[in-house]
């Protein structure tokens, strides 16, 4: 008790928080992306358990790692090299995350640029076969964000409790965002290659990390913020004219 009372008197700490708790958010806008859009190609009266139970699976993974930060900080340790090129787990995961990101990115453009070939009856063995292949699918991302969030929070501050509070508010603000991010990207077809092309910009992205090149993750949300920005004009522009 008198530790966690000597950081909530420190400026620093609470610095700390504001800054982890920012940047925590920002890393969730991959993930929550990825939850939309997998759960939207579910039946409408399970979206909104699937994107629950995908959201609360990351809550209790980030946590769950919490728990073994030393552990975590070891990913980082080389384990091999390839021609002089040394690789960590978390490189290792963050590879094969990215290349699960860009296979499934790129799936979903084919089917989006095709539909007619993804026709299938909503029977009830069907929905519980998609149901349960949506939930296998955002486990697996979710662990390889779940990796990177706890690491850069690992780099941020050494402070437990504080960790534990950005990674609460940081899935909570998921929570409360999932649904109507969901919808609205449902509603809006443009919207959804714009996401996808996102997604592959993030797998691409986690591959290039994996490898050891890094990508100021500024730059990556400054793009992603500036193609929302020009599609939101093109959807303002393509209302005014339907009226």
């Amino acid at each position: 008790m008198e530790y966690l009372l000597e950081l909530a008197a420190s400026p620093a700490a609470w610095a700390a928080l504001v800054t982890l708790i920012a940047m925590e958010v920002v890393l969730g806008i991959d993930n929550l992306l990825f939850i939309s859009i997998l759960t939207n190609k579910l039946p409408e009266d399970i979206r909104p358990r699937a994107r629950k139970i995908g959201i609360g699976l990351a809550l209790v993974m980030r946590l769950g790692l919490l728990s073994t930060v030393a552990f975590i900080v070891q990913l980082v340790e080389p384990v091999f090299s390839v021609f002089g090129q040394a690789f960590s787990w978390r490189d290792l995961i963050l590879i094969a995350g990215g290349l699960f990101l860009v296979w499934k990115a790129t799936k979903e453009i084919h089917h989006t640029m095709a539909p007619h070939e993804e026709q299938q009856e909503a029977t009830g063995e069907l929905i519980k076969v998609s149901f349960s292949a949506a939930i296998v699918q955002i486990l697996i991302l979710d662990l390889v964000f779940s990796v990177d969030s706890i690491i850069t929070a690992v780099g941020m501050t050494e402070h437990i409790p504080i960790m534990v509070i950005a990674v609460v508010f940081a899935v909570m603000t998921m929570l409360l965002a999932a649904g109507p991010l969901a919808n609205f990207i449902n509603h809006n077809p443009s919207i959804i290659m714009l996401a996808l092309g996102f997604l592959l910009l993030i797998g691409t992205t986690l591959i290039a990390e994996g490898f050891g090149a890094h990508v100021p993750k500024g730059y990556i949300y400054a793009a992603m913020a500036f193609s929302a920005g020009i599609e939101a004009l093109n959807m303002v522009q393509r209302r005014r004219r339907a009226h």
